[in-house]
């Protein structure tokens, strides 16, 4: 029996995403699974090719990259034609209230923009890391977290992901990708 093909397509902002798309690989492989990784604008291969399809993107100031976006919108057809997953990091989800796909404000305005349900889907906190940003990045993620209640000062990365929520997602892409049909959509 031939190995499920599954390609994970990524944007990172800051370097996390990339860090959660590789702990899922490792997961994945776990699993006999060995996905492709490609940012998502040197992505040239039909999506087609793959029995799943994970998208996995960061926020920066509400949004996700256009690049994303545009991605979702020009392939909306082809990913109708395979199971997909997809995940968004932010630091709104350092919330629990706010760290799922039903509850993140910012997945919830993203999924009706691209109107596009993946089959999978979750929602992970990131890293607040003042030191790395640039003077104009500091001061309006100083700002954003004042006004959300976050840390205002820093010294080092604080990391917020729940690295178990990322391996519960992983067991649900190795779940769904070894499911001979996928009948219900699951959101962690």
């Amino acid at each position: 029996m031939k190995s499920p093909k599954i390609a994970i397509l990524y944007n990172t902002t800051d370097g996390h995403t990339l860090t959660i798309c590789e702990r899922i690989i490792y997961l994945l492989n776990q699993q006999d699974l060995f996905p492709e990784l490609f940012e998502i604008n040197h992505f040239d291969r039909m999506l087609g090719e793959y029995d799943l399809v994970l998208i996995g993107a960061s926020i920066r100031y509400g949004h996700h990259h256009n690049n994303v976006i545009d991605f979702i919108k020009d392939h909306k057809e082809e990913l109708k034609q395979v199971k997909t997953a997809f995940f968004s990091v932010n630091l709104v989800a350092r919330k629990p209230e706010k760290n799922t796909v039903k509850t993140n404000p910012y997945v919830i305005k993203f999924f009706k923009q691209v109107t596009w349900k993946p089959e999978l889907g979750a929602v992970f906190a990131g890293v607040l890391d003042y030191p790395r940003y640039g003077f104009f990045d500091r001061m309006m993620i100083k700002l954003i977290m004042k006004i959300t209640g976050g840390p205002t000062t820093g010294d080092g990365p604080i990391e917020y992901t729940n690295w178990e929520h990322v391996e519960a997602f992983a067991q649900s892409i190795a779940k769904a990708v070894h499911a001979s049909t996928t009948d219900h959509v699951e959101m962690v």
